[in-house]
């Protein structure tokens, strides 16, 4: 069995490979040419030097052999590049690796969209499979790429391509390089987790994360979509748990709804002044006052999606930064 992976140098490409190597399957990953492998210490894997943006000919002559691919490469550190950007890797780079699938005959395709993709749920109710995304495209631009994206994957699946969605929620564990969701750990090691917005999200394990891949590769339905989550969390209570467990005292002062548009704007105006510099963006500000909590019914029933805790998940993540000098 031999496996295609986009994205295998990030963090959750880098923690598939680790749960493909651990299934006796070979991992194949497209890398660019400047990639880090830092996050494939360890790992076995083969590598082929190339771009989700290279044409679907050179894509597909890369796949050729394997079996499944695993589509996860995509722009997730949303709020450090342009827009234009994000949608022309996500959607553009997707419809890519896509065509190529297809060409190459695969057996099976797993596309790694997200949570984002779904939108925001209405008061008091949960998102689920069939949830839309109900945002405007500037309110949330990297879950309208990953929206947009879907759509793509099911005219390939028309088109005869046996392809598969998930959709992770926010994700902790080892292997996070670029603080893709783990700058919550390293800034309350900091001591930087001093407020907290009154919203909540759903937070899910990396390990957890793999095995959803590995099983909607499996015995996913082809054209469905399978949300892979763990806990529903306050920005409270979440944050609570990361201070235990990087032994720093707990955050003090809840940051009124009513606030947020004003700090939102103040954020957009720093971003013009400093750029990637400030770790997100004026519409994470604005979303963090929704409950953002999804149901994953269906990924535990139809994979058995194990539930690890939020907390494991933080305590994983942040044994990684220490032992890779990010708390130094």
């Amino acid at each position: 069995m031999r496996a295609f992976v986009t994205g295998g140098t990030g963090f959750i490409g880098a923690n598939l490979v680790a749960g493909l190597n651990a299934r006796g399957i070979k991992a194949i990953i497209l890398r660019r040419e400047s990639s880090s492998l830092l996050a494939l210490d360890g790992l076995a894997y083969d590598s082929i030097v190339g771009d989700i943006l290279d044409s679907p000919l050179q894509l597909a002559e890369a796949m050729d052999g394997c079996d499944w691919v695993f589509h996860v490469a995509a722009v997730s550190d949303y709020w450090r590049q342009g827009t234009d950007w994000v949608y022309k890797v996500n959607v553009e780079g997707t419809k890519n690796i896509l065509v190529a699938a297809r060409a190459a005959q695969v057996q099976r395709f797993v596309f790694t969209s997200s949570l984002a993709a779904m939108g925001i749920p209405k008061r008091g109710q949960l998102l689920d499979e069939s949830s839309t995304f109900n945002l405007r495209p500037d309110q949330m631009p990297y879950g309208h790429s990953k929206h947009l994206a879907e759509i793509e994957v099911r005219r390939e699946v028309e088109r005869g391509l046996e392809a598969i969605i998930v959709n992770p929620s926010i994700v902790l564990g080892p292997r996070d390089l670029n603080l893709i969701s783990g700058s919550i750990i390293i800034e309350a090691a900091n001591g930087l987790a001093r407020v907290y917005p009154p919203g909540g999200v759903n937070y899910v394990s990396v390990e957890d994360v793999v095995t959803g891949h590995i099983s909607a590769a499996e015995k996913g339905c082809t054209g469905e979509r399978y949300i892979l989550a763990g806990e529903n969390l306050t920005h409270k209570r979440a944050l609570q748990i990361v201070c235990e467990v990087v032994g720093r005292k707990p955050p003090i002062i809840e940051l009124p709804k009513w606030t947020l548009p004003a700090i939102a704007t103040s954020i957009a105006a720093a971003r013009k002044l400093f750029g990637n510099k400030i770790p997100f963006d004026e519409n994470q500000v604005l979303a963090s006052g929704e409950f953002i909590f999804a149901d994953g019914s269906k990924a535990i029933h139809s994979f058995n999606l194990p539930q690890s805790s939020f907390r494991s998940a933080v305590q994983n993540a942040y044994d990684w930064y220490n032992n890779n000098g990010y708390l130094a």
